[in-house]
């Protein structure tokens, strides 16, 4: 459907109750009927290219409607105060266009039935709410992708029955405020990509939050008692901050948790063995801090357990189809990607590169195998590739470089998902996996920097006469019960057994047939006489005996 939006549809049917017009091609300035249309209650024409400001009149031309969708089209100016008219309206989308200035206080004033305001990836700017606010019914404030400015105002406190909040990707500033606890509704809070500073404060959030997003701002500080007592906790993002000192114990008190983002912050210390607890764990980032210790061998052991039964039981996910649409960024194929909605029941990863790890890999992690991005790259682990990654058949992404791993490359050929393989700079040796398969792709970058490795795609050949590194005598045990190595007192004895089979059956063969024997000593008594010969004539005289 081409050509201006069709006011006269409006006006000559005076008892229209609907219109849904998304999606068409409708352009040029929006128009609305003359006279007032008092029965329309839902009116629908998002996803259009009208490219003009709102007509500041149309809450006074349309007074009684419930729901209203302006999103996608490009609109300009202002947001019209006599939106204030319209003491019935209930859900009101004006996302993604172009308008700009303050949000009228007339709106959040008048609007008393106001159940969803979604104003998000447009040019708002100012102060994100008015001083008065008269939201008492109003669920779900989406307010990003503006320029709002300024700290979070104290009255949205006055919306009693807020459920989520959303004012990522703008440019407030301040702390956070500790009365955010006193939102006893909230389930999702998306304060994230800001300028906020400052240190948590201790429990700010209400116990039955869901969702925190806090990642992209300034924070600092330990993370001290901030989300203390929140059991119902499914995703805590404060990647990207200045978070200092340990990650708390009581992480492991959240057993719904499902996604963990803590990378690039300053935390230190070991990663809490807590972390075992946490049986529905699907994507773990702790990448770029400064934490010590051990790879913990449990870390996603209930993760594999999830995404075998495919995050499908959660009915949290599956009855609230408004949650998890905030994005999670995590990094896979050497990429950062933004992940959000129903694609997160369907993503599994571990994220622990740039820290300081030590010890080897444990052999548990390749029971994950239905994980899909596993990054250990740039720690200090040390020792073999456990055999068990062959068990990883759902990996897309592996990346195990700049560490101290020696030995050999265990046989991964069958890992049919791989997208992105490394194991450069570490103290790898032997040949290099069979160019087959996804392993065909892969080249030099993938095992540069190990130079005691050799085959294709490396330059260096297998059949040089380099010297090979010595193996431990533990690397050795290690790789024996991985079958990496052979067990040589089993080759002795199995060698020994086997020549004295072999001069058994040739005595048995000799002593039944009397015509082999007699040529088999004839042979012998030949081929000594020919040797006598031999070395009477070639040994030099003065060793001869006369």
């Amino acid at each position: 459907m081409k050509g201006e939006f069709p006011h006269w549809l409006i006006g000559n049917n005076t008892k229209l109750y609907t219109l849904y017009l998304p999606s068409c091609s409708l352009l040029g300035p929006l128009h609305l009927p003359i006279h007032s249309h008092v029965y329309l209650s839902d009116l629908d024409i998002s996803e259009n290219s009208f490219y003009s400001p709102i007509p500041t009149e149309i809450g006074v031309q349309f007074p009684n409607l419930y729901f209203l969708n302006l999103s996608g089209n490009g609109l300009i100016g202002d947001i019209p105060s006599s939106f204030g008219k319209m003491s019935q309206l209930m859900k009101l989308y004006l996302s993604n266009n172009r308008l700009s200035a303050i949000i009228p206080q007339d709106l959040i004033v008048g609007c008393i039935s106001l159940f969803d305001l979604i104003l998000s990836n447009n040019n708002l700017q100012g102060q994100i709410f008015p001083k008065q606010a008269n939201c008492k019914e109003l669920d779900r404030l989406l307010l990003d992708g503006n320029q709002f400015t300024g700290s979070i105002p104290y009255s949205i406190l006055n919306c009693t029955l807020l459920n989520m909040l959303d004012v990522s990707d703008n440019h407030l500033f301040g702390s956070i405020p500790g009365w955010i606890r006193n939102m006893t509704f909230l389930q999702v809070l998306d304060l994230s990509e800001n300028n906020f500073s400052g240190t948590l404060p201790s429990s700010f959030v209400p116990p039955q939050i869901r969702e925190v997003y806090l990642s992209n701002n300034r924070l600092q500080g330990p993370l001290t008692n901030a989300f203390y007592n929140c059991s119902e906790l499914m995703t805590l993002d404060l990647s990207h901050n200045y978070f200092t000192r340990r990650i708390p114990d009581w992480i492991g008190k959240f057993p719904k948790l499902s996604y963990l983002l803590l990378g690039y912050n300053n935390l230190v210390g070991e990663i809490p063995i807590q972390l075992c607890n946490l049986g529905q764990l699907s994507l773990v980032d702790l990448s770029n801090n400064n934490l010590s210790g051990h790879v913990l061998p449990c870390i996603t052991a209930a993760s594999n357990k999830v995404r075998q039964e495919e995050v499908g039981t959660n009915p949290y996910m599956a009855s609230s189809p408004a949650y998890m649409k905030q994005p999670l960024e995590f990094t896979t194929k050497s990429i950062s990607y933004y992940f959000r909605g129903s694609i997160l029941k369907y993503i599994s990863g571990l994220d622990l590169s740039c820290n300081n790890l030590t010890g080897k890999i444990p052999a548990e992690i390749g029971n994950l195998s239905m994980i899909q991005v596993l990054n250990l790259s740039h720690n200090s682990l040390t020792g073999l590739i456990p055999q068990s990654f062959s068990n990883l058949k759902q990996i897309e992404s592996l990346d195990l470089s700049y560490n101290k791993l020696n030995g050999k490359i265990p046989q991964l050929t069958q890992l049919n998902w791989l997208a992105v393989f490394s194991v450069a700079h570490n103290n790898l040796s032997g040949k290099t996996p069979e160019m087959v398969a996804q392993f065909a792709t892969f080249d030099n970058s993938s095992y540069e920097g190990n130079p005691f490795l050799c085959g294709p795609p490396l330059s260096k050949s297998c059949f040089s006469s380099s010297i090979m590194p010595r193996v431990s005598e533990e690397d050795k045990k290690d790789h024996k019960r991985d079958g990496g190595f052979m067990d040589m007192d089993a080759f002795y004895v199995s060698f020994l057994i086997s020549y004295a089979i072999v001069l058994l059956t040739m005595a048995a063969i000799l002593y039944i047939n009397p015509y082999w024997r007699r040529a088999w000593f004839y042979m012998i008594e030949l081929s000594l006489t020919n040797l006598y010969y031999f070395l009477v004539d070639n040994i030099p005289f003065w060793f001869r005996c006369y």
